[in-house]
């Protein structure tokens, strides 16, 4: 598919501790980069070469995560080892704590890299904009057979195809308690894994949602719109989406 690219490494640039599952305690290591699927290390001691570890990685101080990772690369540079580790295994709440660590201790990469370098240059005028229709206006909230209301709005969001690994950039045209319909340069089949961050502007962190496609429908040759059935409703997160673009 055109468009694919890999995911993002946030550049860290801090020290941090990783623990190997069955070694002698915790190391202290250099994270120079880390994204969804790995990140890059250096530290003195020495990893074994093309196989599996089970790792607990401190970042900060304070958010754990339990992995597993295969050991893909490594060099040495002035008697340090820096290392590349792919995620073989990582539970969905460490990604989640990854994102809130970023959040948290870099969150100028994510506006920069995330929302404005990236949504900005696929999707200019919509960048910063929410816009929910008037009721009677053709849009508004509309009532329709759905169990949750959906509210017409326009949201940058950022998703992940979780069978993949890749990431997107699209926007949102309508959003519910238990589903969003976004607009997309090309087709992801049904029952595709997402991952989803939608950028609301209400000063609080990007809205976090799991789902699934469960529709798709060609606009035209280079835009699809897409449904996603959502894992469960969210109502607090409906309600910032609401309050949002009823402010603009």
């Amino acid at each position: 598919m055109q468009g694919r690219r890999s995911a993002i490494r946030w550049r860290i640039g801090s020290w941090a501790q990783m623990e190997i599952v069955g070694a002698d305690g915790p190391l202290d290591c250099y994270l120079k980069d880390i994204n969804y699927k790995g990140l890059q290390i250096s530290l003195k001691p020495q990893l074994p070469h093309d196989t599996y570890l089970k790792i607990k990685l401190l970042l900060a101080g304070e958010f754990s995560l339990d992995a597993e990772v295969w050991v893909v690369w490594q060099k040495t540079i002035d008697q340090v080892r820096i290392y590349g580790l792919y995620f073989s295994r990582i539970a969905d709440s460490d990604k989640e704590k990854i994102y809130r660590y970023l959040h948290k201790h870099h969150p100028g990469q994510i506006k920069q890299r995330w929302w404005e370098e990236k949504t900005e240059r696929i999707y200019p005028a919509l960048t910063g904009i929410a816009r929910v229709c008037p009721s009677g206006q053709g849009g508004g909230v509309m009532k329709d057979r759905r169990l949750f209301e959906r509210i017409f709005a326009e949201f940058p969001v950022r998703f992940l195809d979780r069978n993949s690994g890749q990431e997107y950039e699209g926007t949102t045209f309508d959003v519910s308690a238990k589903g969003i319909g976004f607009i997309f340069k090309e087709n992801l089949v049904p029952s595709t894994p997402l991952e989803m961050w939608i950028k609301i502007p209400d000063k609080g962190e990007p809205l976090y949602m799991r789902g699934e496609i469960a529709w798709s429908a060609m606009v035209d040759p280079q835009r699809y719109k897409l449904g996603v059935d959502l894992e469960r409703a969210d109502l607090m997160g409906i309600s910032r989406c609401l309050r949002a673009g009823s402010a603009i």
